[in-house]
């Protein structure tokens, strides 16, 4: 087998364990947040949990970038600056905002720091190793499919920041109870975050115009849709009549 035909052959793993991924979220959402149980094992804080459990994508995707012959060549470098504008914050900035004493399962962050890993793979042999050399030179900043792929991605990353920000804010000092996020996407859909995130893949699959980029695409709605479905009937069940019954899950007005 060539590099390229065993890439091939990865990307249809991660396809069918994305499938995988669908069907057990589907029967047990994952635990942590107000999910959280015993049967998930040993607990850390949360804000531990999220740095270790990033923290293997910065790592990777860094490596396959340094040891690339195309490090500082203009649109691969441009991609790995924007690949990290989502991830830096994600693993440094976004756990110092957390807010209160919750705990995350060692199951779950083993379960992040295997795909993290696999996905940084993904990614960085694609762009920095197996991509033609001619497919990513100067000219392709200024392609129709980067442009939109970057307009959507950044959309994506607002719709996550903002989204976070309402969620971190429902809860004043001393308050335990939870609420119905309100303002920004939340007034279209239950998972708002969700929305941003996937958004953001979407379109790193559009300015990369790339089999791997569209298995992450694809993964992040495997990963997330079931979540943002287990999150909607809660709120149903918890609000009852109170909680907005237009609202889609993740996705506004499809899902």
């Amino acid at each position: 087998m060539t590099s390229l035909q065993l890439f091939n052959t990865f990307l249809i793993a991660m396809l069918v364990l994305a499938a995988v991924v669908v069907v057990a979220l589907r029967a047990a959402p994952a635990g942590y947040g107000q999910y959280i149980g015993k049967r998930w094992g040993k607990t850390i804080n949360n804000r531990a949990g999220w740095v270790i459990m990033e923290v293997p994508v910065v790592i990777v995707f860094a490596i396959y970038w340094l040891l690339s012959d195309r490090t500082f060549a203009a649109t691969p470098l441009t991609f790995f600056l924007i690949f990290n504008l989502h991830y830096l914050q994600r693993t440094f900035v976004f756990p110092l905002l957390i807010r209160g004493d919750d705990q995350m399962p060692w199951s779950i962050i083993i379960f992040g720091i295997l795909f993290n890993s696999a996905n940084a793979v993904m990614q960085g042999t694609w762009i920095f190793f197996l991509a033609p050399e001619n497919q990513y030179d100067p000219a392709w900043l200024a392609s129709p499919q980067f442009i939109i792929g970057l307009a959507i991605f950044l959309t994506g990353f607002v719709i996550n920041l903002h989204s976070d920000h309402i969620v971190r804010n429902l809860r004043q000092p001393g308050d335990n109870a939870f609420h119905i996020p309100r303002g920004g996407m939340f007034e279209y859909v239950t998972s708002a975050n969700y929305l941003g995130e996937l958004t953001e893949w979407v379109g790193w699959a559009i300015m990369t115009w790339s089999s791997a980029g569209l298995v992450f695409a694809i993964w992040t709605f495997a990963n997330l849709g079931p979540r943002a479905n287990t999150h909607h009937q809660w709120y149903i069940k918890k609000f009852g009549d109170e909680y907005p019954r237009d609202r889609k899950r993740m996705i506004p007005f499809l899902y």
